[in-house]
């Protein structure tokens, strides 16, 4: 096999995201040694992902389902959508044809993508890939100002995006405007019916398309972080990397085949929504259910009504939905993937009491674009994310980057095929060492090889002398029948240094006070050891998330 720390010469016309690849002194150590992994020089994501199925026969099979909405300008109505692996392929090749020919894009330039969990947005991420592009896909939520930030760094030029959520963009192409990006020159609407939009423009090409000869090192995707901290950085992603995350985790840790059907919450344009909804189910021959709009309610019925055998969620998703789990048929649910966070066990514990499936936790992250520990079925143990992903190695380390020994609290490392690689960002520095990528986070490793999550690396509270893992005082909490959601962070005392402070939404029934406050105090005592109980609870209506679900923790620092 290739060594794929030596990049093969670039395809692309315009070489920005080459250029602006870190130094290769500060890359981590890819490791690619293992037989599915030894991919062609010459290899475009999508020719593997969908043209491969229909040129084997397979294109009558169910690609995706779901319910589309149709948006004003196409009278506001909802209806069910399927399309085959044949009818997709003919979508992405029209619109690669309109980013070729009537947009006038050449390999390599950058392509906002804007949209929710949408055929036409899955549609469209397929088509930036086949055409050579660089797919840059954002959350719906963003405003102007984030998509400003986002459009400067990549250096966007184009974007395709959804009608429902055009205001905030077109501000961003609007000369005066405060958040005006002059270099942003063209934007195409779909889920429109206007000349000029995206649906009318394709029935003009032919539903035929040759992929571009990309080479596996082109960078196909830059991923921006979801801000849990605050600073969203750019990661690019080469076109090896979205086959990797597709042939390790999904086939080693959930034997994911052609029988499966997939459905979730998670955007697509996120790395946890673009493998598990997307690139995973494509890859083996799957089928990916899309709905846009999800309640806990409406995520059971899906998976009820569709018969979906994996599921992908927060863990506060897999929280709400288990009070409400009796009332729908999960028989056909093989795997509830939890990730974006971390899973607490009264969480694990409470889904599996309402449903009696295990859940199948994992860690992943942006930069590596994919989970790369896990461990599901007869191989969970509570407490445990799991073992590593086929493909990876992990290890625990200290500040000086030695190897710690089993059960020693340490610095979570990791490396395998995909690695961080940041757009032009100095934090590179900070996110490898040595070779190896340090997501952030403390953990602990048992003689087994299974690693059981702490904290993240600025989340854990020391206090009077004492190290305090947010996330355990959070599970202690979450056990009493009384909260809903909380959130856990250390916040600056004269006496003791930091005190453990806890954010609680409650549940319906329920009222804030003193009382209450104590007795969850007494209950988190009784529940861990009694110097980790919250000093001082405050009671919130909701608390602050990214769009992905994740707690922003540094957000709860900045409330007093």
């Amino acid at each position: 096999m290739r060594d794929w720390n030596l990049l093969l010469p670039s395809s692309h016309a315009d070489t920005f995201t080459r250029d602006r690849l870190p130094p290769q002194d500060q890359w981590p150590v890819f490791v690619a040694d293992r037989p599915e992994l030894d991919y062609p020089d010459t290899l475009n994501v999508v020719s593997a992902l969908l043209d491969r199925h229909v040129l084997e026969g397979r294109g009558d099979r169910m690609a995706l389902h779901g319910v589309r909405h149709m948006g004003s300008e196409m009278g506001n109505g909802v209806g069910d959508f399927s399309w085959t692996y044949a009818q997709l392929q003919e979508q992405v090749n029209r619109i690669a044809q309109v980013l070729c020919v009537d947009m006038g894009l050449v390999s390599g330039n950058r392509v906002l993508l804007r949209g929710g969990n949408s055929p036409m947005m899955a549609a469209a991420l397929l088509a930036t890939f086949k055409a050579g592009l660089v797919a840059v896909p954002t959350m719906p939520l963003l405003r102007a100002g984030e998509l400003a930030t986002i459009i400067g760094q990549a250096q966007v030029s184009a974007a395709l995006c959804d009608s429902l959520l055009a205001e905030e963009l077109q501000f961003c192409m609007t000369p005066g405007h405060v958040h005006h990006c002059p270099g942003l020159q063209q934007m195409t609407l779909f889920r429109s019916e206007q000349a000029d939009g995206l649906e009318q423009r394709m029935q003009r090409h032919d539903p035929v398309f040759a992929a571009h000869p990309s080479s596996r090192d082109d960078v196909c995707l830059i991923a921006f972080t979801s801000g849990t901290t605050g600073k969203p950085k750019g990661t690019m992603h080469f076109h090896r990397d979205l086959l990797a995350m597709c042939d390790l985790f999904p086939r080693h840790i959930l034997q994911m085949d052609e029988t499966d059907v997939v459905c979730g919450t998670p955007p697509i344009a996120f790395t946890f929504g673009l493998g598990g909804l997307l690139a995973f189910p494509l890859r083996h021959g799957a089928s990916a259910v899309l709905l846009e709009k999800h309640t806990p309610e409406t995520l059971l019925t899906s998976i009820a009504k569709y018969r979906a055998t994996q599921c992908y969620t927060a863990p506060t998703m897999y929280r709400q939905m288990a009070p409400l789990a009796a009332g729908h048929d999960l028989s056909s649910l093989k795997h509830p993937v939890s990730a974006g966070e971390a899973l607490p066990d009264a969480t694990r514990q409470m889904w599996q009491q309402a449903t009696g499936i295990t859940m199948t936790d994992g860690i992943g992250g942006t930069e590596v674009i994919h989970i790369y520990i896990s461990s599901a079925g007869a191989q969970v143990r509570p407490g445990s994310i799991g073992q590593v992903v086929p493909g990876y190695g992990a290890q625990i380390v200290d500040d000086d980057m030695q190897p710690v020994p089993p059960g020693t609290l340490g610095r979570l490392a990791v490396r395998g095929p995909t690695g961080c690689k940041y757009l032009d960002d100095p934090r590179q520095q900070d996110y490898v060492k040595a070779g190896w990528n340090l997501p952030g986070d403390t953990f602990v490793m048992d003689a087994d090889g299974y690693f059981s999550y702490q904290a993240r690396n600025d989340d854990m509270i020391i206090s009077a002398g004492y190290n305090i893992a947010g996330p355990e005082v959070e599970s202690a909490l979450l056990a009493h029948p009384a909260v809903a959601e909380c959130g856990v962070v250390g916040m600056p005392d004269a006496d003791r240094g930091q005190i453990v402070q806890a954010f609680v939404v409650l549940k319906p029934g329920h009222t804030a006070g003193e009382a209450l406050e104590k007795t969850l105090q007494d209950h988190v005592k009784q529940s861990i050891a009694p110097f980790k109980y919250p000093r001082k609870i405050v009671f919130m209506n909701a608390l602050p998330r990214t769009e992905t679900g994740k707690l922003q923790r540094f957000k709860l620092r900045q409330t007093s």
